[in-house]
């Protein structure tokens, strides 16, 4: 983990994290070493591995910077939108466009999906930051006023996350001009699924839903064990 130094190391450190993802932008994740860091960055090795132990370290940090920041964006755009629609175009819009110069540096980091390990968005390392996240679409649907059954009610927030990160994760690899595939993804699946949750509302899918709700129950009672 990260070495979080004093006051007066700030600068240092903050040094490091933007050599660091400089570097990654143009070596990649992978072929990056710690000493080629250290140089950008104009610091002795052991200077950074004072504040970063590893690479793993480095990216950590680069997802709490990522996340301090979005915060107070995400926090005034949340507050000037009405509905959930132009809520959750406020937080997926906001994300894509802050990560856009380290799309990249994303998909390399793809390849750690993998729950087990501590850089994957699903692991237990990252379970703080990504509980930060998914209240922002809690707030989403809470401000929203939705109707939703019961049933299913609970998990939508949880859901709305799952579906950015399926859309982050065809974004950082889609080589379209400009990402216009996402793009025209993205329009589609929104407007998908909010047609999906207005018809939820309606009487004569109760029997879907409540079947539904017991599949959701199961499916996050497991991931969170």
């Amino acid at each position: 983990m990260a070495r979080r130094p004093g006051p007066k190391s700030e600068a240092t450190r903050a040094r490091i994290l933007d050599a660091a993802l400089a570097v990654f932008r143009r070596r990649g994740f992978q072929q990056a070493t710690m000493r080629e860091i250290a140089a950008e960055a104009h610091v002795a090795v052991g200077a950074a591995y004072y504040y970063f132990d590893s690479k793993d370290a480095l990216v950590m940090a680069f997802y709490e910077q990522a996340q301090d920041q979005l915060a107070s964006a995400l926090d005034s755009l949340l507050a000037a939108s009405n509905t959930l629609e132009q809520r959750l175009r406020a937080i997926i819009g906001c994300k894509l466009e802050y990560f856009a110069p380290n799309r990249p540096l994303l998909g390399a980091l793809s390849a750690h999906i993998d729950p087990g390990h501590p850089l994957s968005p699903f692991s237990a390392a990252t379970s703080t930051l990504r509980e930060r996240d998914l209240a922002f679409f809690a707030r989403a649907v809470a401000d929203s006023d939705l109707r939703l059954p019961r049933a299913v009610e609970p998990y939508l927030p949880r859901l709305l996350w799952l579906y950015q990160m399926g859309l982050l994760l065809y974004w950082v690899y889609d080589q379209s001009p400009h990402q216009r595939r996402t793009t025209a993804l993205y329009e589609k699946t929104l407007q998908m699924i909010l047609v999906s949750l207005k018809l939820a509302r309606l009487p004569f899918l109760r029997p879907l839903i409540r079947p539904a709700g017991e599949l959701l129950q199961l499916i996050f009672a497991e991931a969170r064990q």
